[in-house]
């Protein structure tokens, strides 16, 4: 049994502020204490063989040129928009013929210089769920073009075919995989294997000539996006636990994730991996745990946190997004109570609460002395909403709204976050301004 596992649920409040400063205190010192590598506006060498474009925190994946004396081999290739800069960086390095690319999974942030990178005889390589994995992606075409752009903060695109079909992936790989795939390129050995975690086909790449093994996004200097608020299918928390094991197995002094920078030293990847995956499971089996008491996922999300030992920074994932996707990904939408059966959403009897509340004044009244006296962003914007689906064009609940969001912004340290918070002050902004 693991020795992380929560023995009880609940946490007294006083308890999980006194972790809450623990765990920032811990991860500076985690940040601070980290093999620093210098990154710069060209190509950075790793080693002799390796050399790595890097890549814009989580919106464009690093590109590693891996040098061999009978041609390079490319590991992801980053986002169509920084493609082109990674490619110019590390041609400049080298010009030697591309043999290979390996496409750790398949999102667009790894995927999007493939073409780039492509010549007369280069092979692409992946793992066999790659296709379903596009075929999902391209089939939500324009629900995914709205979530993307959104999480990235970017402005949303206009999508000349946003509903193309359930099949229409176009697959760019000409070698597939199953569990493990094997090739040498001059003094080099690529041994390939399915680790899944951030997504289905994700794989893994170790060179034991060089101990050095490529992650993928199964390793982040923060916890992971077990679920992404995009939207996605299920990302299993104990995938994620097997891949980093086998990934351990191998023993590396050089681990080479696809954001962030490299990790040397066998002895700091081991703690490194070991305590990622402890977290992980940690989290997992809490939540496990609390299912089998009957516990509901806001309880869970509410009470269940890492301890300072296994706190790795929420930049990236959120461990309260995490415990839900966990829930959910076990038990799906519903929620045992029988109003949720039903088409009806819950926004259809705020309406009548506002009204038995004596109508929206007294409601906004209220939400803004929330907010002003205690600092209760969320329950505010809970308030405001709550105004909204009453009348959806009441000026002060959108000027609630905005103003508690603005708030929750102020107060966010994870990049994700922070977008979709952006994404809901421009959209109050644009209410506030139209005619």
């Amino acid at each position: 049994m693991n020795k992380y596992l929560l023995s009880s649920i609940s946490f007294f409040t006083l308890a999980l502020r006194k972790k809450m400063l623990c765990n920032r205190l811990l991860l500076l010192f985690v940040f601070l204490s980290a093999p620093q590598f210098v990154a710069a506006a060209s190509a950075i060498k790793i080693n002799n063989n390796i050399y790595m474009a890097q890549g814009s925190s989580n919106i464009s994946s690093n590109t590693f040129m891996v040098i061999t004396n009978q041609g390079a081999v490319i590991i992801d290739t980053s986002s169509p928009a920084a493609a082109p800069q990674h490619y110019e960086m590390l041609k400049a390095i080298s010009s030697v013929p591309v043999r290979y690319i390996i496409i750790t999974h398949g999102h667009g942030d790894h995927t999007g210089g493939i073409e780039l990178w492509k010549e007369s005889g280069t092979h692409v390589i992946a793992q066999n769920n790659l296709i379903e994995l596009l075929d999902y992606q391209t089939r939500l075409n324009g629900f995914f073009a709205v979530r993307n752009a959104k999480q990235a903060g970017k402005p949303i695109p206009v999508v000349s075919n946003p509903n193309p079909g359930n099949y229409a992936g176009q697959n760019p790989a000409d070698i597939l995989f199953d569990k493990k795939y094997q090739f040498t390129l001059g003094e080099l050995t690529f041994q390939l294997f399915s680790t899944p975690g951030e997504t289905p086909d994700h794989l893994s790449v170790w060179i034991p000539e060089l101990q050095a093994a490529f992650v993928g996004d199964n390793f982040y200097n923060s916890f992971p996006n077990i679920y992404s608020l995009r939207g996605t299918k299920p990302r299993w928390a104990l995938d994620y636990v097997q891949s980093l094991n086998k990934v351990l197995s191998w023993k590396p002094r050089l681990m080479l994730p696809s954001h962030g920078m490299p990790v040397s030293g066998n002895a700091t990847i081991t703690q490194k991996l070991t305590q990622y995956q402890n977290a992980i499971l940690y989290v997992h089996d809490a939540v496990v745990a609390g299912m089998n008491t009957g516990a509901d996922v806001f309880t869970l999300m509410n009470s269940i946190q890492l301890p300072p030992e296994l706190y790795v920074g929420e930049a990236y994932g959120r461990v309260s997004w995490s415990i839900r996707g966990i829930y959910e990904g076990y038990a799906g939408w519903f929620d045992a109570n029988p109003s949720s059966m039903y088409s009806e959403p819950p926004q259809v009897a705020l309406s009548e609460l506002v009204s038995l509340a004596n109508g929206v004044d007294n409601i906004i009244q209220r939400a803004q002395e929330i907010l002003l006296s205690s600092g209760n962003a969320v329950l505010a914007l809970h308030l405001a909403d709550a105004v909204l689906a009453a009348d959806a064009n009441n000026t002060d609940a959108w000027t609630l709204r905005r103003d508690a969001l603005v708030k929750l912004k102020d107060l966010s340290t994870n990049g994700i976050e922070k977008n979709w918070l952006q994404s809901g002050i421009d959209e109050a902004t644009a209410k506030l301004n139209s005619p």
